[in-house]
């Protein structure tokens, strides 16, 4: 599976930046509010990150995930069975 994120760095003070500031306040105003409003017990927004995005497929039983390739505005995460 591959999953297209906002891109993101897995601690919050790397992701200060003017497009980290638009992705945060999206996060903020949209991601998390609709998550919520969902239901959604895991509410991770638009910055979670490589790392926190893996644990999830992780516990979802996925066995590898990786960083497939990045672009200024995107991370491509594999996630295989």
């Amino acid at each position: 599976m591959l999953l297209v994120e906002p891109f993101a760095s897995d601690r919050v003070e790397d992701n200060v930046s003017p497009v980290g500031r638009i992705y945060y306040t999206a996060s903020t105003l949209l991601c998390c509010a609709h998550a919520i409003s969902e239901g959604g017990d895991l509410v991770l927004g638009a910055q979670a990150g490589a790392a926190r995005l893996g644990d999830v497929f992780r516990k979802a039983g996925f066995t590898r995930f990786r960083r497939a390739a990045e672009t200024p505005f995107n991370l491509i995460l594999e996630a295989r069975p």
